[in-house]
């Protein structure tokens, strides 16, 4: 008899579908109408061994508890914040997560972000769309990346993915996490001082309770009316509402995010400046990468069903 799973959350790309089919007989709890739903919980979930979730969409203890049976969390992301690790753990749960194919993606995406803030990409294609080089209107010179200085909070392999690349720009790393880190020499004492010295601050950490808001408006000061804020981490890591003023005020020279802290939904004052580059948390979003993630998402549960470690089991 094939395991049943649970898989949560709305979105699956048919490399997953396909990679599950056959394998699993698979239950999409967020498909059903309400009453379909109470009948799952009563009659299905008893019997579901594993679910399979999204970064976002995670597990907490309150939903693990519908499955009583339930042996693996396979998440099909880097990120587990959303993931109670603590419940799982306490019921001898596995958690899973789909580390490293994502990786050179997610930094290439922070560096466009980074580059389309700089020389203000998005803006520059308003300004031809609309007419505005035909009619010969003002325009401000972007600045240059090169001999500026890149910090980079959260110096993992994504973290360092991204110095690689902004190197070949010219530019000066520096970073800050709690742990010392593969550079040392680099890594700035604090948070705040990463940003005092910073030109470009890049957000590579992961998210949950440790990292929630620690960009706040303190730190943004520090970055300063020339700086740029890069979010590809999690939204929580920001103070959404400190982010927005220190922009709408001046105090923060851009920003280029991919992440939001209650997303899709994003502010409107966002959405309507100018000195802001906006993408939907897009970091990993190429066919190349998702067709890994779902392998290895998928593979981790085959291997546990066959009675095999976790290919990347979380912690």
């Amino acid at each position: 008899m094939k395991p049943e799973i649970a898989v949560l959350g709305s979105v699956w790309t048919n490399d997953v579908l396909g990679a599950l089919d056959g394998q699993f007989t698979c239950h999409f709890p967020a498909r059903m109408a309400q009453e379909e739903r109470a009948a799952f919980e009563r009659d299905i979930a008893p019997r579901i061994r594993a679910v399979l979730t999204t970064g976002t969409v995670g597990l907490d203890a309150s939903g693990a508890a519908v499955y009583p049976s339930l042996e693996i969390v396979s998440v099909h992301g880097v990120g587990v914040d959303a993931v109670d690790l603590e419940a799982m753990a306490a019921r001898g749960i596995v958690v899973t997560n789909t580390p490293d194919v994502l990786t050179e993606d997610v930094a290439d995406l922070a560096v466009s972000l980074l580059l389309a803030g700089s020389r203000r990409i998005p803006l520059l294609d308003r300004y031809v769309r609309a007419g505005a080089w035909e009619e010969k209107r003002p325009l401000t010179p972007a600045r240059s990346l090169r001999g500026k200085v890149v910090g980079i909070y959260g110096y993992g392999r994504i973290g360092q993915a991204v110095a690689l690349r902004l190197r070949a720009f010219g530019m000066e790393i520096r970073y800050y996490q709690r742990s010392e880190g593969p550079e040392p020499a680099l890594r700035c004492a604090s948070l705040l001082d990463l940003a005092a010295a910073s030109d470009f601050l890049v957000l590579a950490t992961p998210g949950g309770a440790a990292t929630r808001r620690a960009v706040d408006a303190a730190v943004l000061d520090a970055l300063g009316p020339e700086g740029t804020l890069v979010n590809i981490a999690r939204g929580s890591v920001v103070d959404e509402a400190a982010l927005v003023a220190a922009l709408g005020e001046g105090r923060l020279g851009a920003a280029a995010l991919d992440v939001f802290e209650d997303e899709p939904r994003v502010p409107g004052a966002l959405r309507a400046m100018d000195n802001v580059v906006l993408t939907p948390h897009v970091g990993s979003f190429t066919v190349e990468t998702r067709r890994a993630m779902a392998r290895l998402a998928v593979g981790n549960l085959e291997a546990h069903f066959a009675g095999r470690p976790a290919l990347t089991p979380v912690g």
